[in-house]
């Protein structure tokens, strides 16, 4: 049987789905659940198509998470510059249903607290989108890479002219370029017969993908008019810009939020609050470094996509970015004092503005974390990566237990058992 399946969401459209549902042979009575509205649909239909019911997801709030957050500002060419730093606490949000997750991070953030907090330092702070400039010859594309390079002052200066009519809003809808996307700079890679454009952005306290779409499609139509060039096709995005895929390109930085979080675990912390030692954890990375080695794995952390998740999921964010935001390289160095434990998240796709942020359950969620106003989502991924940090250092001391019979019990006792 054929339907007409709208992707429209006025109430007509949802109210004929969820009847074509209630008439297949699956559904039964208990199902109604998912067409009872927490949020009206109406406040919905903004976020995605062929809206039909709803998702209810446990949230569970751990901490304090003591922390130091730095306070940064973005030049013009996207250098990074720490212009203040305040510790706080901060009450975490996770929403999942991963049996054992909550308690694990909460006995990492007990375990940072007990050692004075976790530090955090942004690194990099910017989003890319790769175009691809389609030539007959590799001779045109190089000398069109040429031509970018030479007049790279040029484009900048179009690109975030305020007086830019692109930026002029119509009486309806969406300007053709963003005000609010700054271009940093254009980097040139030529591939066979064709130049990559990778557009480096800053987007503020957005995560930025469609503030970048709309000002990179405008910057390659006003390239290809200034620059006589005649390209045989244009792409807005050919995989070198990082948007939603881990990559070793980004591993280490230059897409998205780039955190390091650190703490440093004295000896008595990590016998009182891990029950393990130094040694027994340096084993545990030893193995693990060469386990991930063997395997080609392309970032080393013990389970960062499992607090990213939560959190992306508890905010609003774009659960697409999970992958690429939770790249992850966990060291550990022992000091005589203990053992200092960092990891550093190469590429957090986040922002406090736009996209499902503006739901009212997340932006509630995004208030507690007091990730409002300018450099809002600079804190959201620093609370991000030391959150994630003390999930990493619970979860690795239960695995470097003999046996690794803390890390079972864990699961067993919170949920393995169940099924």
């Amino acid at each position: 049987m054929r339907y007409r399946w709208s992707h429209r969401n006025h109430p007509q459209a949802i109210a004929e789905r969820q009847e074509i549902l209630r008439q297949r042979r699956e559904w039964s009575a208990q199902d109604e659940v998912v067409f009872r509205w927490s949020v009206p649909p109406e406040r919905l239909a903004s976020f995605q198509e062929c809206l039909t019911g709803e998702m209810v997801l446990p949230v569970g709030v751990v901490g304090p998470l003591v922390v130091s957050l730095g306070q940064y500002r973005v030049g013009p060419e996207g250098e990074v510059a720490e212009i203040g730093r305040a510790q706080e606490e901060v009450f975490v949000p996770l929403a999942h249903t991963e049996g054992g997750l909550s308690a694990s991070m909460l006995r990492g953030m007990r375990a940072a607290e007990a050692a004075g907090g976790v530090t955090t330092y942004l690194l990099h702070d910017q989003m890319t989108r790769d175009s691809a400039f389609l030539f007959k010859s590799t001779r045109e594309a190089v000398a069109f890479a040429g031509w970018i390079e030479a007049n790279h002052e040029q484009l900048r200066r179009w690109a975030n002219d305020p007086d830019n009519p692109l930026k002029q809003r119509p009486s309806e809808g969406l300007a053709v370029m963003s005000s609010h996307a700054r271009l940093l700079r254009v980097d040139t890679r030529v591939i066979g017969s064709v130049c990559h454009l990778l557009y480096r952005f800053w987007t503020g306290e957005a995560c930025g993908p469609n503030m970048m779409t709309r000002n990179a499609y405008a910057l390659n139509r006003y390239i290809v008019e200034a620059s006589g060039f005649t390209p045989e096709n244009v792409f807005l995005e050919a995989n070198l810009g990082g948007d939603k895929k881990p990559s070793h390109e980004y591993y280490a930085g230059g897409h998205g939020k780039t955190v390091l979080a650190s703490v440093t675990l004295t000896h008595e912390v990590l016998r009182h609050h891990l029950h393990i030692s130094a040694e027994a954890l340096k084993t545990l990375e030893w193995a693990g470094l060469h386990g991930a080695h063997a395997s080609g794995m392309q970032s080393f952390g013990f389970t960062p996509a499992s607090a990213v998740a939560a959190i992306f999921a508890v905010t609003g964010q774009d659960l697409g970015m999970v992958g690429t935001s939770s790249m992850a390289h966990g060291t550990l160095h022992a000091v005589p004092e203990g053992i200092v434990f960092t990891l550093q998240l190469g590429g957090i796709e986040v922002g406090t503005i736009g996209g499902g942020t503006s739901l009212p359950h997340a932006q509630a969620y995004l208030r507690m974390m007091g990730c409002e106003g300018p450099g809002s989502a600079q804190r959201l991924a620093q609370i991000i990566a030391a959150a994630t940090l003390c999930l990493e250092v619970s979860a690795a001391a239960s695995m470097a237990s003999r046996g690794s019979e803390n890390f079972f019990r864990a699961h067993w006792e919170r949920g393995g058992h169940r099924s």
